[in-house]
């Protein structure tokens, strides 16, 4: 199969060349993280090889002699530990690592699920790495692998190849599938993976005996990625109790089979008491054109925010606009605490949407976008100057995101 690069090596090789701290690099399962982490590591250490387990265990000067760190080299050498954080002392061993040797060694660390939730507790590694969290292939990702300007951080549009954009859309963006573009590899590759995290993560991470009832609520979530979750209602539907659905989706969310976007208030207490919407990571996955729209654009919407946020251009969030009188839009993009843009996602170009201007006029946001994913790419910028909503196509709007 044929690789590609990707934005993240840039993201990477930007890194290793100005900073000492070390790289955590997290994201789904097969999303490319080793790939990508291996193109720019000289030394590699596995804690899942045997061999590469005992040399970690028996201390870093071990480790240094065996990966041969202690050679002279014209810059410093980078190593990358790979699914380190099985290690129960893993947070122990890289504080004390790069206390002594980050003058000598680039250190990066993956893991196949969220770095955060093995991040709590314990010693902290504060101010010792910088944490960046790595998505699957999107339209702009297809396009360029070059980092933003910190000046202006959406990009010029550009068209994407056709061929492109109809294999993100129909195979999605995970680099195997997306690269193969052969429908029967897909369906497999779908399944899976996702067979891997029901009964290898959740196996090894967690106590859940009800895997069953598990695989259940998987089977809900799937066909309802982009709507709002009744917890009460999948409590009734899976037959267990509602803190425990509440608990499930947490460790989903946390193995990133999918995300939470939550609905937006200045209020941050009042936007967690509210029914948050959940959304698949993998798009390709959705059988419902509508439903498959709003992912396919929230998965791109979380990478741009998530991106801009690691590279360090500003604090940005992603939530959902919905009011007691039930007047919604899909995405509300918060740059530095206010809302920078709307986006309200449709398959076809159907009539503006009423809502965009409703909300723009109470929050001021400078933009509001309807974007419409079955439209012709158009050579012109979206974010070329505030103003009242508009009917953009996803092909021209995603092209200037990350």
């Amino acid at each position: 199969m044929k690789t590609k690069k990707r934005i993240y090596d840039t993201m990477l090789g930007e890194h290793l060349a100005k900073y000492r701290q070390m790289v955590l690099v997290s994201g789904p399962r097969q999303v490319g993280k080793t790939t990508t982490c291996r193109n720019h590591a000289q030394t590699y250490a596995n804690w899942d090889n045997v061999d590469d387990r005992e040399t970690i265990l028996a201390g870093p000067a071990r480790l240094v002699e065996s990966l041969r760190l202690n050679r002279l080299s014209k810059t410093a050498p980078a190593v990358l530990f790979d699914e380190l954080h099985k290690y129960p002392r893993w947070k122990q061993f890289l504080k004390g690592f790069f206390d002594v040797y980050a003058d000598q060694v680039r250190v990066i660390v993956t893991g196949s699920s969220r770095m955060d939730i093995y991040r709590r507790g314990g010693d902290s590694l504060m101010g010792r790495y910088f944490h960046y969290r790595m998505h699957p292939f999107s339209v702009a990702e297809a396009i360029t692998t070059n980092v933003p300007d910190a000046k202006r951080i959406v990009r010029k549009q550009r068209k994407i190849k056709e061929a492109d954009f109809e294999a993100l859309w129909r195979h999605g963006g995970y680099p195997e599938p997306f690269l193969k573009r052969d429908v029967r590899f897909s369906r497999r590759w779908q399944s899976s993976r996702l067979d891997q995290v029901v009964r290898e993560e959740i196996r090894d991470m967690t106590q859940i005996q009800q895997v069953g009832q598990l695989e259940t609520l998987i089977k809900l979530l799937t066909v309802r990625s982009s709507h709002r979750l009744v917890y009460d209602n999948l409590a009734k539907e899976v037959r267990v109790s509602v803190d425990t659905v509440r608990r499930w989706i947490d460790v989903l969310r946390d193995l990133q089979l999918g995300f939470l976007v939550r609905p937006w208030f200045k209020n941050v207490s009042r936007s967690l008491r509210k029914e948050p919407k959940w959304f698949l990571r993998d798009w390709a996955s959705i059988a419902d054109a509508g439903d498959r729209a709003e992912t396919f654009v929230g998965c791109h919407l979380l990478k741009a925010v998530e991106g801009w946020s690691d590279m360090g251009l500003g604090k940005f969030d992603l939530g959902y606009l919905r009011d007691k009188d039930k007047h919604e839009v899909d995405f509300v993009v918060i740059r530095d605490g206010k809302p920078w843009f709307l986006v309200e996602v449709k398959y076809r170009d159907e009539s503006l949407s009423r809502q965009l201007k409703y909300y723009q006029d109470q929050i001021k946001a400078p933009f509001a976008f309807h974007v419409t994913i079955d439209a012709d790419y158009e050579d012109a910028d979206c974010f070329a100057r505030p103003r009242g909503p508009l009917v953009v196509p996803a092909r021209t709007f995603l092209s200037q995101l990350l």
